[in-house]
């Protein structure tokens, strides 16, 4: 009898089979379990030697024993002999040993496995262990031993393996293990992982069988994809293995138990994302009290710090936490407390509007109306830095700064009860550590204690000599990667943020002043539901392992960590993206600004009409998000651009262009010119056409090389905005109306071609702006003109219009 169970059905498995008399387990990823995704990556790890000559080694090995003719299942000895060829045999046995420690570093129990084993035993059954395996039963029972510890081990009555057989159980080891054994096959029940060996490979000698699903199709792909981000951000010198996953056991259990897509958002992506982070905390505190002495108190910093608390408020419910309000808007404000911290203020800032400028140097609202009413910002600007010229103004700013700073004072005097010599240590998300680089020398004057930051990512800009630190940082990675993982902090932020509104003032009590909250409720209630799966990941986790010696795991769960951060950022599953595709962004400026979390019409919209690298510049909040359904291709491009800091632009991916011809006429002549058009993406062109100032008309005549043709947009842009990397939203565009001749519409922007003089005519735009203004238009072939030639490379022939262009011509 066969069947199949997922990791936390594993509990009920023997109440099914009252008549046993033996458990047989598999044992890798059924017994014992890698931290790793692949039996492969720990080779990683292996001393004097790489991954690869251990892999070739073990081919060779295996190609040796097939060309006699036998089945390929070789021991671990063949295997060092095939990369030692002339080792001795201390050699031989001393880098055995070598692997043997680095698997018992890396394998655990998983615990579910241990528990049936423990009920086994309780109901009198033997316990074997069938293994497909180059190791041999000693060198097996000994690295359980050594992982799971001797309590599991001791459980075992026999071990089999395949290298000591010479077969598989594909391939019919488990008729050996019958004889050996000596007990009806119908009264042995056979766990495994494997379809293939466990159960196609048993169940036919009578053995009742049980395949182990260890993961559902959504978690081996998200697990797929943390892997390969470990390979492009970990380096042999930053990891202790490739591809390390320790979450993995954690997810086989409890992912299939949870229904709803928020809560499972929360529970496979951020809860081993905070594991880590908490123990990480938990042992920074603990050194800075030993550096510093006196108490370590943790500040947590709202919002974002919201659930960095939550998780450490579960873990560790008789510990002091603090929810200290200090935000970006309410630190710059205490910060300006003397002329020359005003100067630096404004000589870092360059592109504020005028109102919130003034509004962050605490202007009173009548001067705001004064200065900005009916401005623009960049005018509004002008006129608030021409008043701070005055020096009533930038007295009136200092004074007001350091009344702001003693109200700030108050809240964390009221918040914390802190002594001398204590050390404050604030807990967040992280970055660049803002806050604390502006209020440091304040809490530090005033409260005199030390003041430390600890981050979960951190990407110092400038460096201020504080006391920072990152569990994600620059002592493991470089800057690029850094740089990648901040470049989408926004989809973090509103994950782990709580529900109220921006602090923006206190009372001089130092009780926080907050604006309204501008998410709106649904928002709020999808945010908890996944911070309640981060939540449970950390209580239910635990229960997942059995290990005798976890001293890599500090590291390991660092590695995993980023490598789950980054792909939340740059690959994001469809299912994680239904859950926040309608999120939106607070500013958090002393503004009620913001912005959609991500759009992904926009940016389909933007590739065809600009390609990927114009994209990657573009000031978007989310964008791997907005490319979800672009082809991995596209995705992968723009993350290896991120993480390596690849200088591509537009101009290295026009792979081929168009010559299209274009007719530019006015009121007295028609001048007949060719236009390139660039390959942008999925197959479209775009051609930025010239209109002058607007006096031209255009006939695209797109008959000359198409029957079929999609257009995309055709849009007019003043050339500067179409050049700059501005948001959309600052660029002004008008939509063309255009005229079809000889041409007919069959569906909505697909076009057939009538004759070879079939054109497009585009009037000017109906503004006049007095300034240089272009065309842009996208457009798709579908079918080459019959008697011309092919329209794109991928169709038949070749085509005098469309050419290849040359690396040299990309500059």
């Amino acid at each position: 009898m066969s069947s199949a169970i997922q990791p936390h059905q594993i509990a009920s498995l023997l109440t099914d089979w009252p008549d046993l008399r033996c458990l047989s387990l598999d044992c890798f990823d059924t017994l014992l379990w890698r931290d790793v995704r692949e039996p492969r990556d720990l080779f990683h790890a292996l001393p004097d030697t790489s991954l690869v000559q251990r892999v070739v080694a073990e081919a060779r090995a295996r190609q040796a024993v097939e060309s006699r003719g036998h089945f390929n299942e070789v021991a671990i000895a063949d295997i060092y002999r095939q990369l030692l060829p002339n080792a001795d045999k201390a050699a031989i046995q001393a880098a055995i040993e070598a692997e043997l420690a680095v698997e018992a570093r890396h394998c655990f129990a998983f615990a579910p496995v241990a528990d049936l084993m423990r009920q086994a035993k309780e109901r009198g059954l033997r316990i074997v262990i069938v293994s497909d395996t180059y190791f041999d039963s000693a060198q097996l029972r000994r690295l359980i031993e050594m992982a799971a510890g001797s309590e599991i081990a001791d459980l075992i009555d026999e071990v089999f393996c395949s290298s000591q057989f010479g077969k598989a159980k594909a391939q019919g080891l488990y008729g050996n293990v019958l004889r050996k054994l000596k007990l009806p096959p119908e009264t042995i029940l056979h766990l495994g992982d494997n379809a293939v060996a466990d159960v196609g490979g048993v169940a036919p000698f009578g053995v009742n069988t049980v395949h182990l699903q260890q993961f559902t199709e959504a978690c081996d792909q998200r697990l797929r994809l943390e892997a390969t981000l470990d390979g492009m951000i970990h380096t042999s010198s930053s990891s202790t293995v490739a591809q390390a996953l320790p979450h993995r056991a954690a997810l086989a259990l409890l992912e299939p138990q949870v229904e709803d897509a928020a809560e499972r958002l929360g529970l496979t992506t951020l809860g081993p994302i905070f594991h880590g982070f908490d123990s990480w905390l938990e042992a920074e505190a603990a050194e800075l009290e030993r550096e510093h002495g006196g108490t370590v108190h943790w500040l947590f910093m709202m919002r974002d710090g919201h659930l960095a608390r939550l998780v450490h408020a579960q873990a560790r419910p008789d510990q002091p936490t603090h929810a200290i309000e200090i935000s970006r808007f309410t630190a710059t404000a205490a910060s300006l407390r003397d002329d020359a911290a005003l100067t630096r203020f404004l000589e870092a800032d360059k592109n504020t509007p005028g109102d919130i400028l003034a509004r962050q140097m605490l202007v009173p609202e009548k001067e705001i109306d004064r200065l900005c009413t009916g401005r623009d910002p960049l005018t509004a600007r002008e006129a608030v830095l021409a008043a701070l010229k005055g020096g009533q103004m930038r007295k009136s700013v200092v004074r007001a700064s350091r009344a702001y700073a003693d109200r700030l004072v108050e809240h964390v005097r009221s918040t914390v009860n802190s002594a001398k010599g204590d050390t404050l240590m604030m807990v967040d998300l992280g970055y660049n550590g803002t806050v604390q680089n502006l209020v440091e020398p304040l809490l530090r004057e005033r409260f005199q204690t030390h003041v430390a930051g600890r981050y979960l990512l951190m990407r110092e800009i400038v460096r201020y000599g504080l006391d920072k630190s990152g569990y994600i940082g620059p002592d493991h990675h470089d800057a690029f990667t850094l740089d990648a993982m901040c470049s989408n902090v926004s989809v973090f932020e509103q994950l782990s943020t709580n529900p109220s509104g921006s602090v923006v003032d206190y009372e001089a009590d130092g009780t926080p002043i907050r604006k309204a909250n501008i998410i709106v409720s649904a928002q709020s209630e999808v945010r908890e539901r996944v911070q309640q799966g981060c939540l449970r990941f950390q209580r239910e986790a635990p229960a997942a392992r059995t290990r005798a010696d976890g001293a890599i795991e500090p590291q390991l769960w660092r590695q995993g960590a980023a490598s789950a951060l980054m792909r939340l950022m740059f690959l994001p599953m469809p299912e994680e993206l239904a859950v926040i595709e309608a999120f939106e962004h607070d500013i958090n400026l002393g503004t009620e600004q913001t912005s959609q979390l991500f759009d992904k019409d926009h940016s389909r919209q933007a590739l065809r009409e600009r390609g990927l690298f114009y994209m990657n510049a573009s000031d978007r909040m989310y964008l791997p998000a907005e490319l979800q359904g672009q082809g991995m291709a596209t995705r992968l491009s723009l993350l290896a651009q991120r993480r390596f800091g690849l200088p591509l632009t537009f101009a290295d991916s026009m792979d081929a262009t168009i010559d299209l011809p274009v007719i530019f006429a006015d009121q007295n002549n028609a001048v007949l010119e060719t236009i390139t058009a660039s390959g942008t993406h999925d197959g479209h062109f775009m051609a930025a056409i010239p209109i002058g100032t607007g006096q031209f008309s255009l006939a695209l005549n797109f008959g000359t090389l198409f029957e079929w043709l999609q257009i995309d947009s055709l849009t007019f842009y003043k050339v500067e905005d179409f050049l700059s990397n501005e948001p959309e939203y600052r660029r002004d565009r008008w939509d063309a109306q255009p005229l079809f001749e000889n041409m007919v519409e069959e569906a909505k922007g697909l076009l057939r071609c009538e004759t070879r003089d079939s054109f497009v005519m585009v009037p000017p735009p109906p503004v006049a702006t007095g300034e240089p203004l272009l065309l842009a238009c996208v457009f798709r072939p579908i079918v080459s003109r019959q008697d011309g030639v092919p329209a794109t490379g991928a169709m038949q022939g070749s085509d005098t219009h469309i050419r290849a262009v040359p690396h040299e011509a990309n500059a």
